[in-house]
């Protein structure tokens, strides 16, 4: 006997039954990903999140900037921070200076002192800097604050214009200073079983590798601005 309340529940089984038979259709539609959901990235996508830039200088643009044109950004955007000669300011670090000091107990790691490529000043920059404005910079921007960094630690000279062909043939004074060997421990070694130590000492650890990064600000000096 037909019942009027009915109608409704009658209604939605028969829109639940469309959209179920037209899901496999829909899944064709778009392909999925590589987990099997979401879907693949396109170029665009690829291109946007591609932006490291290789010692080698692949994946620096097109541009440039000479090392006066990097003085008034610096005084602009950086030496509130950095010192107006790449001093450090507070617990912000350093640019300059630090030349062999890094074997000693308190090592200044600056671009001059320690950074091995030029490239890669022009990538943090373009990253993270300004600190309070990060990626607010233009391309020549970068270009010319990489050079006059460079020159404030006399590594190139004041007519020195950087761009993509210019900076991966810097040398970088801590260049050959880098290994690429794995310093971590070995720690799969097989369980001793019988005859074993007594008793364990720590013969190493990273701080004695210098693996653990240090600050380089005046602060270590004991300035507490």
């Amino acid at each position: 006997m037909f019942s009027f309340h009915k109608k409704p529940r009658l209604l939605a089984s028969a829109c639940c039954g469309v959209i179920l038979a037209s899901m496999p259709i829909l899944g064709a539609a778009e392909p999925a990903g590589h987990y099997g959901y979401g879907e693949p990235a396109t170029d665009e996508q690829i291109a946007a999140w591609d932006i490291d830039v290789r010692p080698d200088g692949k994946g620096l643009p097109d541009g440039s900037g000479t090392v006066d044109e990097g003085m008034a950004v610096y005084e602009t955007h950086c030496s509130s921070c950095h010192g107006a000669f790449g001093e450090g300011m507070g617990r912000y670090p350093k640019l300059a200076g630090g030349e062999g000091s890094l074997t000693e107990d308190r090592p200044e790691k600056t671009v001059g002192s320690y950074w091995p490529y030029a490239s890669t000043l022009w990538d943090y920059i373009h990253r993270a800097m300004p600190f309070f404005a990060p990626q607010s910079l233009t391309d020549d921007q970068v270009y010319a604050l990489t050079a006059y960094v460079l020159n404030l630690n006399y590594i190139v000279e004041a007519d020195f214009v950087a761009n993509k062909e210019t900076l991966p043939q810097v040398e970088m004074p801590n260049h050959d200073g880098f290994t690429w060997e794995d310093p971590r421990p070995v720690v799969n070694n097989e369980r001793c079983m019988e005859n074993c130590k007594e008793e364990v000492t720590v013969s190493d650890s990273a701080a004695g590798k210098n693996l653990t990064p240090s600050t380089t600000g005046p602060l270590d000096e004991g300035i507490t601005e």
